[in-house]
């Protein structure tokens, strides 16, 4: 769950990041405001369109190679399927557009919102464990869109899914039924303290305005007990695909137990391979009739965009320690594919008529 601010910060992403689209795929840019909610929302939304809008423009990327889809296209004619994205902390919705795209041109809706307090140039280590708000963000942007005019009529809302990375895929295990034990999560730190999420916590860093900032290192136990271990089930959201989620080894059992809806876990990594932080294949043996898959020769940086060449070095150049460029085992595109594969055939399993 470490944060990936400054990549983001230096990476000039545009909202259409995502592989070339073999079918036409649209993408805007919308908000989510609304009185009753206090977080506002910055949510992209890719969708089958009928290839007429413009290629998007992107602007300059050192770090990850540039995908493409339609700004201002018109929306398939029919009714489709919705799959929310929930993002890694210190990332953004458009880190996930290489999947939205491959999900848009299978017939899905996708949305993604940029989670407030655990985004790319907004990210501190007292609002990463506050998955309550990641998960309210998800189901106002669920309401949001289905009274909405511009898409309430092209949306399926008795298929619903959900998929999260990292910190998102906690998001996506809650919004599943899953809950958090605080008590275990310290224990986790205390024993592991070289995990991502724990050097994070203790670091004294963060940021704010794009910039970095220092802060005061977090201490697990000011967290609120009761909001860290609250119920966060959406109902409405049926079928769910978590990708080395965080907090993996520290959710209730019972909670996973009474989980009821269609359950995919994906590690990135060979068996043994896979940080304790994310590993998820106990919590597959605990939920009922979940799916758990390994995708070996990757890493939990291999879900991230394509990297330009050089994109390496530079990083390096400007104080970045995380590998997020280097290639594993297998190169990202051909990882990709893979990811690609497993995640549309779960939705496809989950969210087919009839269910």
């Amino acid at each position: 769950m470490k944060p990936i601010a400054l990549l983001f910060s230096l990476s000039l992403m545009s909202v259409a990041t995502g592989l070339q689209a073999a079918e036409p795929v649209g993408v805007r840019k919308i908000s989510v405001v609304t009185q009753d909610y206090p977080r506002p929302l910055a949510v992209t939304v890719w969708y089958p369109s009928k290839g007429d809008g413009q290629k998007a423009e992107h602007d300059y990327d050192r770090i990850f190679e540039p995908g493409s889809a339609e700004d201002n296209a018109t929306i398939r004619d029919g009714r489709f399927p919705l799959v929310l994205l929930s993002h890694g902390s210190g990332s953004r919705a458009q880190g996930m557009g290489w999947i939205a795209v491959k999900l848009a041109e299978a017939g899905y809706i996708v949305a993604g919102p940029n989670h407030p307090g655990t985004t790319s140039g907004d990210s501190t280590p007292s609002a990463t464990p506050k998955i309550w708000d990641r998960t309210g963000d998800i189901s106002v942007l669920i309401s949001a869109l289905a009274t909405d005019r511009r898409w309430q009529s092209s949306i399926d809302t008795s298929r619903i899914g959900i998929l999260g990375f990292s910190l998102g895929g906690s998001t996506a295990m809650e919004l599943a039924g899953a809950r958090a034990d605080l008590g275990a999560y310290r224990r986790y730190c205390e024993k592991s303290p070289q995990m991502m999420d724990c050097t994070w916590f203790a670091g004294g860093r963060g940021y704010a305005g794009g910039e970095r900032v220092d802060v005061e290192p977090l201490d697990l136990a000011t967290i609120d007990k009761a909001r860290f271990e609250q119920q966060n089930r959406d109902p409405r959201i049926t079928s769910v695909i978590s990708v080395d989620p965080g907090l993996a080894t520290t959710f209730q059992k019972g909670s996973l137990e009474a989980i009821d809806v269609p359950v995919t876990l994906i590690n990135l990594g060979a068996p043994g391979n896979v940080p304790l932080a994310v590993l998820s294949d106990q919590l597959a043996k605990d939920i009922p009739g979940a799916i758990y898959q390994q995708v070996k020769g990757a890493d939990h940086f291999s879900f991230l965009p394509v990297c330009k060449q050089g994109a390496a070095d530079f990083l390096k150049s400007v104080g970045e320690l995380d590998p997020i460029c280097e290639e594993t085992a297998r190169p990202r595109a051909e990882i990709h594919a893979e990811l690609s594969r497993l995640i549309i055939d779960a939705f496809e399993r989950d969210l087919k008529p009839g269910n």
